[in-house]
C-alpha cells in the first residue's frame, strides 16, 4: 500500500495537467486507507501493551527507563495516529473542509491525556484485581460494539464484515471516542466521555481502597490518583480548545458550524440535455433528502463567491445509481460504489478517460467528481 501511495503521488506530478488531478485524488484516498489500517494495528498492538506495562510498574512501584520510554512511544502513538487519520481523512474529502495542523496537534494532545487517563486506571486496577479487570473489559467492549452495531455504520460490504468491522472498533472504544458515523456526534461523545468518567473513577477508587500498601506508599498513591484525574481534565480541555476554536467547521457554538458549505445547485447550461432518470423505487424524494455540498479546500471568513455554472461533461461512460447519494460514512467510501468497484475499474482501463456516477436527486441527476469513482 505504501508502494501504491508512492507511485500514484509521483504520476500525480508526472501525468498531464487533466490527469493530475485523478491520480492526485486516488493517492489521497490510498493514505487514507493506509491511516485507517495503521489506526486499527496500533490499537490492537500498542493499547494492550500500554496497560500491561503501566501495570508492571504500577506492581514493582520501578519504572526501568527502557520501560518508560516504550509506554511513553505506544501512548504518543495512539494518539499520534487517532489524529493523523482524522487530518488524512478529512484532507481526502471534498465535502469537508481540512483541518489545520494547529487542529491536529491540540487533537493529539486531546487524546494523550485521555488516552493516558484511561490506560493508567486500567493498570493501577488490573494491578489488584487481575481476574475482575478483565471481566469489566469483555463487558465494556460488549456493551460499546453494540452500542456502534446500533449506530448502522456502512463500511463493510456484507454484515457480517460490518459486524467484525464493529467488534474491531469496539475494542478503540475501550481506550478513546473514535466516531464511525457521519452526522452529529456531539452527544454521543458527550454520553462516552460521561461513561468514561465514572469508570476511571470507579476503577481509581477500588485500587485506591485495596492497593498493597508495603509496595506503595500513601503519597505515591495520592500522586496517582491526581495523575488520573488531571491527566483526563486536561484532556477533556484540550477537546474544548479544539471544538471551539481549531474545528475546521467553525467554532461548536456558531451558526455557522455544519458538516459542509451548502450552496445552491449551479443553474443548468442552456441548450444543455438534462437525462432523465428512470425510478426503481419513489419517483420523487424529499426536498431535504440530501443536501447539495460543494468542494472546499481552506476555511476563508468572507462571504463565499457566487457558483458559476458548469457545463456537465458529456465525454467518457457513465454509470447511472437509482437511489439517492447516500452521506459519506466515516470510511470515505459509499455501498453502491464499493459494489460497482470490478465495473468502474473495467471502465477506466478500457476507456481513455474516468467513468462518472449519476445519483437520483430531487432536480437534475448529481453528477459525482471523477475521484469518487475509484474508492
Amino acid at each position: 500500500r505504501y508502494l501504491r501511495t508512492l507511485y500514484l503521488g509521483l504520476q500525480s506530478r508526472w501525468q498531464a495537467e487533466h490527469r493530475r488531478r485523478h491520480f492526485y485524488w486516488r493517492m489521497m484516498f490510498e493514505s487514507a486507507d493506509i491511516s485507517m489500517l495503521r489506526l486499527l494495528e496500533a490499537f490492537l498492538k500498542s493499547a494492550p501493551q500500554l496497560v500491561l506495562q503501566l501495570s508492571i510498574m504500577v506492581q514493582q512501584n520501578n519504572i526501568e527507563p527502557l520501560q518508560g520510554l516504550s509506554a511513553s512511544a505506544s501512548l504518543v502513538s495512539l494518539a499520534w495516529m487517532i489524529a493523523s487519520y482524522q487530518k488524512v481523512l478529512r484532507d481526502s474529502r471534498e465535502d469537508k473542509m481540512p483541518m489545520s495542523y494547529k487542529g491536529a496537534v491540540v487533537q493529539i494532545l486531546w487524546h494523550l491525556f485521555t488516552i493516558a487517563a484511561r490506560a493508567i486506571a486500567f493498570a493501577l486496577f488490573a494491578s489488584v484485581f487481575q481476574l475482575y479487570f478483565g471481566i469489566f473489559i469483555v463487558t465494556h467492549w460488549c456493551i460499546m460494539t453494540f452500542w456502534i452495531i446500533q449506530g448502522e455504520t456502512d463500511f463493510c460490504m456484507s454484515k457480517w464484515e460490518e459486524i467484525i468491522y464493529n467488534m474491531v472498533v469496539g475494542i478503540i472504544y475501550i481506550f478513546c471516542w473514535f466516531n464511525v458515523k457521519e452526522g452529529r456526534s456531539r452527544y454521543r461523545m458527550c454520553i462516552y466521555y460521561i461513561i468514561t468518567l465514572s469508570e476511571n473513577a470507579a476503577l481509581t477508587i477500588l485500587w485506591f481502597l485495596y492497593y498493597d500498601r508495603q509496595t506503595t506508599s500513601d503519597f505515591n498513591a495520592l500522586i496517582l490518583v491526581c495523575v488520573v484525574s488531571s491527566s483526563f481534565a486536561l484532556g477533556i480541555f484540550f477537546m474544548f480548545i479544539y471544538y471551539c476554536l481549531l474545528h475546521p467547521n467553525g467554532p461548536i457554538f456558531s451558526h455557522r458550524s455544519v458538516g459542509c458549505i451548502f450552496r445552491q445547485e449551479p443553474p443548468p447550461v442552456p441548450g444543455s440535455p438534462v437525462e432523465a432518470v428512470t425510478s426503481r423505487g419513489e419517483r420523487d424524494g424529499a426536498r431535504g433528502e440530501r443536501d447539495s455540498c460543494v468542494p472546499v479546500f481552506q476555511v476563508s471568513p468572507c462571504a463565499p463567491p457566487a457558483p458559476a455554472a458548469r457545463a456537465p461533461r458529456t465525454e467518457g461512460p457513465v454509470i447511472r445509481i437509482d437511489l439517492p447519494r447516500k452521506k459519506y460514512p466515516a470510511w470515505d467510501a459509499h455501498f453502491i460504489d464499493r459494489r460497482l468497484r470490478k465495473t468502474i475499474l473495467a471502465l477506466e482501463y478500457a476507456s481513455p478517460t474516468t467513468p462518472r456516477l449519476q445519483y437520483r436527486t430531487p432536480g437534475a441527476p448529481q453528477e459525482v467528481l471523477e475521484y469518487e469513482t475509484t474508492v
